[in-house]
């Protein structure tokens, strides 16, 4: 059975059998049941993980504990609201910790949990909530490659030289970058993060890639499913 445990740009879940390179936590999102009734539970703590660490191992639909989720790569994760991990991806969370604050204070990872809390969605409720995401405007010129932006109604990742759309499977084919204000799903904070210095772990369908090596994709496709601490997407 696939599960609706897939992470679109918005943010919000879908049941698909492709499978990702990260998986992620925001809380119990099911019932005694294990029917998948919120949206979040944690307002909060929204993190990006490695799909293998350790020998963790982690159902995927226990009641009240998290419930995993499963992103494309870092650039649908960042645009949904998520961070990297502290704990199974320190270097990642350390870098955009680090490119966050550039020559300001140190940052907690509660203080980032709360700035992004504040920009990824409007008051709201229910599964879907795409309508809640604050869709900013800024001219794509001056937006960081990596971030996600909105063409058409579709989210498409931003690259140096063409944009691609969105698609679980993968990053379409590139088209011409547009010009001039286009409309903006990555939070701010995590805009940051990107103009200064994050190296995000992208899909090998993106055009171009970061110069940081990015995660094994053979490792993220295996025919059992992906699996962080033992957990399959099925």
């Amino acid at each position: 059975m696939t599960r609706r445990n897939r992470v679109d740009p918005w943010g919000d879940l879908h049941a698909h059998p492709a499978r990702g390179l990260f998986t992620g936590n925001r809380g119990c999102l099911v019932d005694d049941e294990r029917r998948l009734v919120r949206h979040h539970r944690s307002s909060t703590l929204w993190i990006a993980c490695l799909l293998r660490f350790r020998d963790w191992r982690h159902p995927l639909d226990e009641p009240h504990i998290w419930t995993p989720l499963f992103f494309l790569d870092d650039a649908v994760a960042l645009a949904a609201g998520h961070r990297p991990c502290a704990t199974c991806r320190r270097a990642d969370y350390v870098a955009y910790r680090d490119a966050v604050e550039g020559d300001g204070p140190r940052l907690l990872a509660s203080e980032l949990d709360r700035r992004l809390a504040s920009e990824r969605l409007r008051r709201g409720r229910g599964l879907e909530r795409a309508a809640d995401r604050p869709v900013r405007r800024a001219d794509v010129d001056t937006l960081p490659p990596g971030a996600v932006i909105v063409v058409d109604g579709w989210a498409h990742l931003l690259g140096p030289e063409s944009i691609q759309r969105f698609d679980f499977a993968g990053w379409r084919q590139p088209t011409d970058r547009p010009t001039g204000p286009v409309g903006v799903l990555t939070p701010p904070t995590s805009i940051v993060a990107l103009a200064g210095g994050f190296t995000p772990t992208l899909h090998a369908s993106a055009a171009f890639q970061p110069l940081a090596p990015p995660v094994k994709f053979h490792e993220a496709r295996r025919s059992a499913g992906a699996v962080h601490h033992g957990i399959s997407a099925e």
